[in-house]
């Protein structure tokens, strides 16, 4: 199963995320779920880093079983809006996924 932690602040700004595991949908090369999820995940962050000013650290295992990204707190309040924007929709995006295929993949919010 892959498992998505989005950790948010009391006002509710993303402030990381990480995703870990594999869906075991089915077999390497044609598992839909992971990547879906690898898609809506890399994407959103390849986006931050092309669309704003952000530098998010990022973190990944060689196996791929592992992602974590970390936004910076001190962005500036227009980038942090865009970041947000782009964060918000891989997390729309990563619970479309999971309410087709929960067997295989959880989010959870801290």
């Amino acid at each position: 199963m892959i498992r998505v932690n989005i950790n948010r602040a009391s006002t509710g700004r993303i402030h990381s995320f990480t995703m870990e595991g594999h869906a075991d949908f089915a077999g390497h090369g044609q598992d839909i779920v992971c990547a879906g999820a690898s898609a809506v995940s890399f994407g959103a962050i390849n986006a931050v880093l092309s669309l704003t000013s952000a530098e998010p650290a990022i973190e990944q295992s060689s196996d791929g079983g592992f992602l974590s990204c970390t936004i910076p707190d001190d962005l500036p309040d227009e980038v942090d809006n865009q970041v947000q924007l782009l964060m918000k929709g891989m997390v729309v995006s990563l619970q479309t996924i999971e309410r087709d295929y929960g067997k295989y993949i959880k989010i959870t919010f801290n």
